[in-house]
């Protein structure tokens, strides 16, 4: 790890943020290389789930007023215990401290941590006591406006502005199920004690989608594509299975169709990103794992020297949210469903009874009285409506039933959500550590990163063989002409050819492109691969056609030409 992290921080992948100020725990910055990683991944992502989805992209801010997520739990549901040493001070995420000192899980409550200190006698780094544990909400809290202002929140996640722009959203699609809403942005985690660099931020990147659906079909039409991807699950039983997605559901390892599609999609994307096929798996979380607003979940994992961890969580939320801001806001989150032929069915309304509401609820007969008329829940001796943030239980003395027979058109109903949350900073990482690899060329061990041609940070480097004219007037216009192509190119005239070859090998350029003294004879050049090092000469006309035919594809680059070695 040491040599990876070496290498990323000295070529420009990542830096510690603030570090002439001494640097601070869970914040990275992105160099000029790890940013161009990070971006072409990110519209590598958009490609298979915004491009290739019935979906669409907006942008909402990075803070939420309070009210948001009062409705979401997280002001309530996103919290991690957290123990303070009683001698030092330090403060350390409970969980994390005991499987770090004793190699054991800890539920994440307070009563699980408390028990395990106790038995343990578990103390400090520095020797001292803990005191009672405590629950530490993640979110970092703001304030909106001078003074006093509003209370808000930094977001912990991109989610909440789709699902409170749901109505206008579910407008665009003609109230049409199911449709995907996806988000690329930042969100903040105030993380007790991180300690893993990139694995751990407190400010990160994510991209999402929200996949709205009828709650009694949670099917893709493109499942297919996927029936029969293989793929490692384990399961919440820690039993590990080496199976298609189709037979995994008619097991029912995974829940339905639409979790497995999304399943293989995000299978298919990761191994297109360049993330190892055998160092990636799907887990589900247990029961006692899964978030507040969790039905089921799978995590994709891809293991690298920190352990495995979890770079993409794919969630059914239910209709969690939407009923949650559809409690809070008052508002209909609803969307009206057409059947495919009119039914007709026994209605049963309820008819308020003016005469009895009036005497006894005087200035809120009114509202209970449209209340009892579009209630459609279960009806008793009474039933219970929310009338302004009160519950109250209305009796049956208070209305009448009436039944009749209706032509039922369709139903409103409250979709549910697929989520696959991908956590962007974590999958460029493991990108990069899973592309980094050495070999022995001509003597020498050689430090390569295997990227992806379509993932690399810059895709090719123009060399002239020698650093002066006619070699890099050259060299300047073979680069202007490559990126106006649109591919990221580099102009290195410094050091040996030698030494630029195995300099770009290390940062992943999957191609260099030298200008020797047989260009100015016969206007040819060479294009040297990197995995292989092998060279072709192509004529310098059809040199943009070739390296974007090479980028955007696997294939060989004997295919265009004769083969020798450097």
């Amino acid at each position: 790890m040491s040599e990876i992290t070496e290498m990323l921080i000295r070529r420009g992948f990542l830096w510690q943020s603030f570090e002439i100020y001494g640097g601070m725990a869970g914040f990275f910055d992105y160099g000029p290389l790890g940013n161009n990683t990070r971006r072409a991944i990110e519209n590598l992502w958009r490609k298979y789930f915004v491009v290739n989805e019935r979906a669409v992209e907006i942008d909402t801010p990075t803070i939420g007023i309070e009210e948001v997520f009062i409705a979401s739990g997280h002001a309530e549901s996103f919290t991690d215990v957290a123990i303070e040493c009683e001698n030092c001070g330090k403060i350390f995420r409970a969980d994390h401290y005991i499987k770090e000192k004793l190699g054991i899980e800890a539920d994440e409550t307070i009563e699980s941590v408390m028990e395990i200190l106790s038995e343990y006698d578990l103390k400090c780094e520095c020797g001292g006591d803990f005191k009672s544990p405590e629950n530490f909400n993640l979110m970092f809290s703001t304030t909106i406006g001078p003074g006093r202002g509003k209370k808000g929140y930094l977001r912990p996640e991109t989610a909440q502005g789709m699902f409170i722009n749901f109505k206008r959203l579910a407008d665009y699609f003609r109230n049409k199920l199911p449709f995907g809403v996806c988000q690329i942005g930042r969100a903040y985690r105030n993380e007790i004690s991180p300690r893993q660099g990139v694995i751990r931020l407190r400010e990160f990147n994510q991209a999402e989608l929200e996949y709205f659906v009828h709650p009694k079909e949670k099917k893709h039409p493109d499942f297919d594509k996927y029936r029969n991807f293989t793929v490692t699950l384990v399961d919440k039983f820690d039993q590990e299975h080496n199976i298609t997605l189709g037979e995994a559901v008619e097991r029912g390892i995974i829940a339905h169709e639409l979790l497995a599609y999304f399943i293989g999609k995000t299978a298919d994307f990761l191994l297109k990103a360049g993330i190892d096929e055998k160092r990636m798996r799907f887990r589900q979380h247990k029961d006692d794992e899964k978030a507040h607003y969790a039905v089921d979940c799978w995590d994709a994992e891809a293991y690298t020297s920190y352990g495995w961890i979890e770079i993409v969580g794919i969630a059914d939320r239910g209709d969690y949210d939407l009923s949650r801001h559809r409690r809070y806001s008052k508002e209909d989150l609803s969307v009206f469903v057409y059947y495919d032929e009119p039914v007709k069915v026994k209605v049963r309304r309820l008819i308020p009874n003016m005469k009895k509401l009036g005497p006894v609820f005087r200035e809120k007969t009114k509202k209970i009285a449209e209340m009892i008329e579009k209630y459609e829940g279960e009806v008793g001796d009474s039933i219970v409506l929310n009338v302004d943030g009160e519950e109250m239980r209305i009796d049956s003395s208070f209305f009448d039933f009436e039944e009749k027979e209706e032509l039922i058109h369709g139903e409103r109903v409250v979709p549910n959500v697929i989520e696959p949350s991908f956590g962007l900073d974590r999958i460029t990482y493991a990108i990069l550590e899973h592309a980094f690899d050495t070999d022995v060329v001509d003597g020498e061990t050689r430090r390569v990163l295997r990227l992806k041609r379509w993932i690399a940070p810059v895709q090719v480097a123009v060399l002239p063989l020698l650093s002066r004219e006619p070699f890099t007037s050259k060299a300047e216009e073979l680069t202007a002409k490559l990126k106006e192509a649109g591919i990221f190119t580099e102009k290195d005239d410094s050091g040996s050819i030698g030494r630029r070859y195995r300099r770009y090998d290390e940062i992943g350029t999957p191609f260099c492109v030298t200008i020797d003294h047989q260009t100015f004879e016969d206007s040819t050049i060479t294009i040297r691969d990197r995995d292989t090092t092998k060279q072709i000469r192509v004529e310098v006309e059809k040199l943009v056609d070739v390296l974007k035919e090479l980028l955007s594809s696997e294939r060989d680059i004997s295919e265009f030409g004769e083969i020798f070695k450097e």
